[in-house]
């Protein structure tokens, strides 16, 4: 896995971290993800809304259809999206049928199963697969290490602990 985390990466993981704390404190799972354009801009952001909408409305897929409506091609290839956890299959596929550049996450879908299963959560109905095996052509930064990773990993169990 490519963890090599940077510090300007680290300041907009930050921010996924208190959109997954948003989220969390509206009843809903630990995930929120922001869209960062090549100025070092914020552009966007968006938490998990799957308990308020649907089992689709997942950040980064909001974001997809975000960056799909508000900028050309060549600007999607310039934006980078950081998101607290690795892309689900369906929000790989949307990040790469927009054309969407770099992604960095926090914490691997791998890792988010094995936390899942100390909590004998049921398993999720589909395959998760390593997100450089459903996007071509992306640089791809993940998981974290360190602080950052525990943060969102205790916001986890937190969570489901309330369940």
């Amino acid at each position: 896995m490519k963890n090599n985390i940077t510090t300007t990466d680290e300041k907009y993981l930050r921010r996924c971290l208190e959109l997954a704390k948003e989220s969390v404190a509206a009843g809903d799972e630990a995930f929120g993800s922001v869209l960062v354009n090549q100025a070092g801009e914020i552009i966007a952001d968006a938490r998990n809304r799957v308990n308020e909408k649907t089992i689709l409305a997942h950040p980064e897929i909001d974001l997809a259809y975000w960056a799909a409506e508000n900028l050309s091609k060549e600007d999607c290839a310039k934006t980078t999206m950081y998101t607290t956890g690795e892309h689900c299959p369906m929000c790989s596929a949307a990040h790469g049928w927009v054309g969407l550049g770099t992604l960095v996450y926090l914490s691997s879908a791998k890792q988010l199963g094995e936390w899942q299963k100390k909590f004998d959560l049921p398993a999720a109905p589909i395959n998760f697969l390593p997100v450089e095996d459903i996007i071509k052509n992306v640089e791809v930064r993940g998981p974290a290490e360190g602080e950052l990773l525990e943060e969102i990993k205790k916001l986890h169990e937190m969570n489901w602990s309330k369940k």
